[in-house]
């Protein structure tokens, strides 16, 4: 297996750190709109609040988790880490490929709730089921996202069933791992 050099190494942990710091700042400002979307008693604030989580979703978001999932691949395939050795790793890329799934379907609801801003008002009690599940939406991403740091900051041991393989067949014969 060819690792990276320690400069590539290093410049691939950079992209992959800001692109997920910027994922998580990104998310934690569409909840804190996306609470304002809900209990804001100014219109104008409320349809604000969804005109801006609709261009902070797509323009935003989106290209961190792609970049953020991409760059975690490259990472991973380029260092002693590997993409399915560790359980932190895989539990990681899990985590990711999931929120990045369902962040585009995420998406449309907030699209359509960002067309009926741009052409009314919102009242408090309009579009109200809705309104609250793209803040649970954006909190259960907040979450999911602290959950990848933290397996990044502490790197739990475990390998798994592959990586346990992986590790017998490069250590010589009678010797122990």
């Amino acid at each position: 297996m060819r690792l990276m050099t320690p400069g590539l190494r290093k410049a691939a942990l950079t992209v992959h750190v800001a692109t997920s710091v910027g994922w998580l700042g990104a998310v934690v400002c569409f909840l804190l709109l996306a609470v304002a979307g809900l209990t804001g008693t100014s219109q104008q604030l409320v349809r604000s609040a969804y005109l801006m989580m609709d261009l902070i979703g797509w323009a935003v978001i989106l290209p961190l988790s792609l970049a953020s999932l991409a760059s975690g691949i490259i990472q991973a395939l380029g260092t002693v880490w590997g993409l399915f050795r560790h359980y932190w790793v895989l539990i990681k890329l899990i985590i990711t490929a999931l929120a990045t799934a369902l962040l585009l379907l995420h998406l449309q609801p907030v699209t359509h709730m960002a067309g009926i801003a741009s052409v009314s008002d919102l009242s408090p009690t309009d579009m109200t089921a809705m309104r609250t599940q793209l803040l649970a939406d954006a909190a259960a991403a907040v979450l999911a996202l602290l959950v990848t740091t933290v397996l990044s900051l502490y790197k739990p041991r475990g390998l798994t069933k592959y990586g346990r393989t992986r590790n017998e067949r490069r250590q010589p014969a009678g010797q122990q791992p």
